[in-house]
């Protein structure tokens, strides 16, 4: 997909471009830092990194990858965190913007990032993942078609920025007990074992299959009901977007769909999409809840409490939330498939 979020050490994520979380003198370091100097061999990324020399907070530059499993690495300078007031947004966004730069001159298909200043250098991660969204999302409305992931080592990283994440855990609890088959009234149940009149209740035969001269209608009646199916998945989703007045281009990019997928749904009156296709699609429409499921059932699927990825979702889209990335966030948190191509 365009944009995805995963678990790995970055030394080991295979890209074209693997991103150094740097510092200004090009040193190794610890952290991602530590990691990708070991990775690349850190003799020969000491000696690459020693004949550029430095690089200023803000900026970033470019070595071979060496024994990584990346074309380059691009070495990022993020800012130190010194409580906020000593412009630490700009620098971190001319940081990222420097960084997407060397990758869109490196002409690369694929880039992998760390969170950049929100380790060591202290960095607030909600605010470090806003500027890294922002970031990669204007990067991506010029460059559609590069992979870029943003890579964590540890699943916390991503949880300590998820908006709303207080009452997210509260709403999928609930969502759990209310609609857990195991809580119902067993008093009734429990009656009947008591009683002494309760014997084993032998099994009903099978019933014959039924045929469609058995009672299923006839051939005609079976005609009819065809001709009336609801319109496809791909029918009704077009028909959102033009009632929309949207271009093809703002509902892909919204869904973090690539564009050959897209292009394939549009082609395709009978696609079936998964459910995480379906959604992200949803939410670039900015459809509501009830909306949702409308769309959905076009497609045979649907939101339900019995799935940690619908309840999610649903927490996400009865408050009005259309953002994906903020919606993959906590599904990444949470161990679930993320919103848009799979």
């Amino acid at each position: 997909m365009p944009f995805s979020i995963v678990r790995n050490d970055i030394a080991r994520e295979r890209a074209d471009v693997l991103v150094n979380a740097a510092n200004e003198r090009l040193a190794a370091g610890g952290g991602v830092c530590g990691a990708i100097f070991a990775g690349a061999g850190a003799s020969k990324m000491a000696a690459a990194c020693a004949q550029i020399g430095r690089c200023p907070t803000g900026s970033a530059v470019t070595t071979p990858g060496f024994d990584l499993p990346c074309r380059w690495v691009v070495h990022a300078v993020g800012p130190i965190w010194r409580g906020g007031a000593h412009g630490e947004r700009g620098l971190l966004q001319s940081c990222y913007r420097s960084m997407f730069a060397e990758v869109a001159r490196l002409g690369a298909a694929s880039v992998a990032f760390p969170l950049i200043s929100a380790g060591i250098f202290g960095y607030p991660v909600r605010e470090a993942l806003d500027v890294a969204h922002a970031e990669a999302e204007a990067f991506l409305d010029v460059h559609p078609d590069v992979e870029v992931t943003l890579v964590v080592f540890t699943r916390d990283v991503v949880a300590q920025g998820v908006a709303l994440l207080g009452e997210l855990r509260e709403y999928v609890d609930d969502a759990y007990v209310e609609g857990s088959p195991h809580l119902y009234d067993r008093s009734a149940e429990l009656q009947e074992l008591c009683a002494p009149e309760a014997r084993p209740i032998a099994a009903a035969p099978l019933a014959a299959p039924a045929t469609i001269d058995g009672g299923l209608g006839t051939p005609d009646e079976l005609a009819e009901c065809l001709a009336h199916l609801d319109a496809s998945f791909s029918e009704a989703l077009f028909a959102l977007i033009d009632e929309r007045g949207l271009a093809d281009a703002e509902v892909y990019r919204r869904a973090n769909l690539s564009r050959q997928l897209f292009s394939k749904i549009r082609s395709k009156p009978d696609y079936r999409p998964s459910k995480p296709t379906a959604v992200a699609l949803a939410l670039a429409l900015g459809l509501t809840l009830p909306q949702t499921q409308e769309l959905l059932a076009h497609a045979g699927l649907m939101l339900s409490h019995s799935s940690k990825f619908d309840v999610i979702v649903e927490f996400y889209l009865a408050r009005g939330v259309h953002d994906v990335m903020t919606v993959n966030e906590a599904l990444f948190a949470f161990d679930q498939p993320l919103l848009g191509s799979q």
